[in-house]
């Protein structure tokens, strides 16, 4: 697939120049650019449409709670739900802490047990340590094989009738490692039927086609800032009917239906995990984020992707000082690449690729554990957006060059 060049035309932002080259921004997989019918929807809404929702009467209000609810209709139907299934959150991480803080109070037997895996993101083990250290509950973890897939031949000597909840990523954030969640799934399920699965999309859901029904998890997580919407905005998916059984833990105005002195009577529906004014712009500007990647496609984003990630790997292969993480065939990876020039510091590479206008990510990705699983501080990572050019990976690799003869 050869990108359109209008595409990149909508993003405003890259056509700016850093140190006096041209933007090459290979750091999506922390955030991506936004393009403009999503800033165009942010400043309509505070121009033109803003107002509280599902308070007032007046024609502002009910004009923005329409299109908040719209919004959650288009959401929803993007990863395979239901609208009566998703609960707009302030992003992954608030997401995984609301369902964490919700088991805390199901009273689950002690000695309970949750699992995740040796890949994880710091905000898909945090939760689940503290939880854990609360409910008098052992943590377990999945390892990782020396290519950096996950050791899922044997799950049952890892989950048992004591699994509460397995928690784990479709995609690796440091890898790029695409995880078979729905065989992890099903294997997890037929060995502990009661046993909940949390799967975090924050890296999967811009690059694939996502269908939580067809997945079978009980919970999807995903963040909007990383699918070209503003940052502070993120997604909640419970599966029926724990929408109703699920404890809340927090509340306010938005999560009831009456409220006394002596007794307050929540809502039974998704709304309940939604205590307070939301980010109203944040939904709206998802929902938008959402029709451009629909517009393009996202089977087509997956594609591109790909191709960059094909060709950056084996650009980055044939430079003698490079060492790949997750090095392992692209069509199993999404697009990220994580690597390091042999006898130098992540840090100081990032710092030179800057100098040429090269914005990568450096440092451990806020995955502590797996670094130390391959015995480094850290990566520098490249990751790719439907925005991103083979011209650019052949400019980052030719910067690559350059800073390495630099630090030799």
């Amino acid at each position: 697939m050869k990108i359109n060049p209008d595409i990149r035309q909508q993003f405003p932002i890259l056509q700016r120049t850093i140190n006096g080259k041209p933007l090459v921004y290979f750091d999506n997989g922390a955030t991506t650019q936004k393009p403009k019918q999503v800033i165009d929807c942010i400043v309509k809404y505070y121009s033109e449409q803003n107002a509280n929702i599902h308070r007032g009467v007046h024609t502002l209000s009910r004009e923005a709670t329409i299109l908040f609810e719209e919004a959650r209709k288009e959401v929803a139907a993007f990863i395979g739900a239901d609208d009566t299934s998703i609960a707009f959150t302030q992003g992954t991480t608030d997401s995984i802490n609301l369902v964490a803080n919700a088991l805390h109070y199901l009273n689950l037997p002690k000695g309970s047990e949750v699992v995740v895996t040796e890949m994880e993101h710091h905000s898909n083990i945090l939760p689940w340590q503290l939880w854990c250290e609360r409910n008098n509950a052992q943590l377990k973890v999945i390892p990782i094989d020396k290519d950096g897939r996950l050791v899922i031949e044997n799950l049952e000597t890892i989950v048992n009738e004591k699994t509460a909840l397995v928690a784990l990523t479709q995609v690796s954030n440091t890898l790029g490692i695409i995880n078979p969640v729905k065989q992890i799934i099903k294997t997890i399920k037929s060995i502990n039927p009661q046993s909940l699965v949390l799967i975090d999309g924050a890296q999967s859901t811009p690059h694939l086609q996502i269908n939580v029904k067809d997945m079978g998890c009980d919970f999807f997580v995903f963040s909007g800032h990383k699918m070209y919407a503003p940052t502070g905005i993120g997604v909640l998916y419970v599966k029926q009917p724990l929408v109703e059984a699920l404890p809340i833990s927090r509340t306010g105005g938005g999560a009831i239906k009456t409220v006394t002195f002596n007794q307050t009577e929540y809502l039974d529906t998704i709304q309940r995990f939604e205590a307070g004014t939301p980010n109203i712009e944040g939904v709206l500007g998802l929902a938008e984020a959402i029709r451009f990647i629909n517009s393009v496609g996202i089977k087509n984003i997956a594609t591109h992707e790909h191709q960059l990630l094909e060709l950056a790997s084996k650009k980055l292969n044939e430079i003698p000082e490079v060492e790949i993480y997750g090095n392992i065939d692209v069509k199993d990876k999404a697009g990220v690449i994580s690597f390091n020039v042999k006898n130098t510091h992540p840090f100081d590479v990032g710092t030179l690729l800057d100098k040429y206008g090269v914005a990568v990510r450096t440092g451990h990705h806020c995955t502590q554990p797996l670094m130390q699983c391959l015995n480094i501080p850290g990566t520098i990572r490249a990751s790719f957006a439907i925005y991103n050019t083979t011209d650019e990976v052949e400019l980052f690799i030719e910067a690559l060059k350059k800073s390495i003869r630099l630090l030799s």
